[in-house]
Parts: structure tokens; C-alpha cells; sequence
């Protein structure tokens, strides 16, 4: 069987400096700036993985974000010490959550927020 690793993880917005903003406040993400054929490229380091923010522009073709839930990629999950607190930390910073924490299994608490561009955010803390 082909064995695969992680690579990145892609998101499209109309305001890639809010969406790279709201990532490192609220997620402590390393932005990396840099260019790309001559324009200006965000990058950000989330939880060791890379996430690539690509600019979008009405009239380009790109649909746009769904409510949430919805089919296809609903949300990713980012694995947190002290679930509790970190969710009063980033209430405190004016995180919207779409689900507070809460323990959805024994050994499990997640919640999630609400990222711009419609992009979903779990939290969770396994014990």
C-alpha cells in the first residue's frame, strides 16, 4: 500500500492578511511572507504543518464558503494541552466559537471556532 504523509493544507480568501492575522492571534501561527512570480505570498505554520493562504477576487470563479456543515471538508482539528483554558484565552482575545467545549466521548473535549472565509477550526484535548 502507498504510504502518505501530510504536505499542507490550502485555503482561498479575499483577505489573505485578516486570514493570516486571525490565525497567528488566535493560533499562535508562525506568517512567513514572501513572493511568488512577482506577488506577494502568505504562508502560515500551524501545529508543524504548512498552510498556504492563496488570494482570491470576485469574478474569478471561485465559489463562495459555505455555511457551515456542509459536505467535503468540513473543519481540521488542532490538538491542544488544557483544552479549558485555552478556550478562555482565546474568548478573551474575541474568538468566536461555534461550539463551546465540551466533551463529545470519554477521554475527548473538543470545541470549535470560527476561522474567516467560513473555515472551521476544532480544538481537542485526548486524555
Amino acid at each position: 500500500m502507498t504510504k502518505v504523509t501530510w504536505d499542507h493544507i490550502h485555503l482561498r480568501t479575499a483577505d489573505p492578511e485578516a486570514m493570516a492575522a486571525w490565525f497567528e492571534k488566535f493560533l499562535g501561527a508562525e506568517v512567513i511572507r514572501t513572493t511568488l512570480q512577482g506577488a506577494p505570498r502568505i504562508d502560515l505554520k500551524v501545529g508543524g504543518a504548512d498552510v498556504f493562504i492563496m488570494p482570491v477576487k470576485d469574478g474569478d470563479g471561485v465559489n463562495a464558503a459555505p455555511k457551515i456543515p456542509y459536505r467535503g471538508l468540513d473543519h481540521f482539528g488542532l490538538a491542544v494541552t488544557g483544552i479549558d483554558a485555552v478556550a478562555a484565552e482565546l474568548k478573551a482575545k474575541g474568538a468566536e466559537f461555534t461550539m463551546e467545549p465540551t466533551n463529545v466521548r470519554p477521554g475527548v473535549r473538543v470545541c470549535f471556532l470560527r476561522a474567516p472565509e467560513g473555515v472551521s477550526v476544532e480544538l481537542l484535548e485526548r486524555s
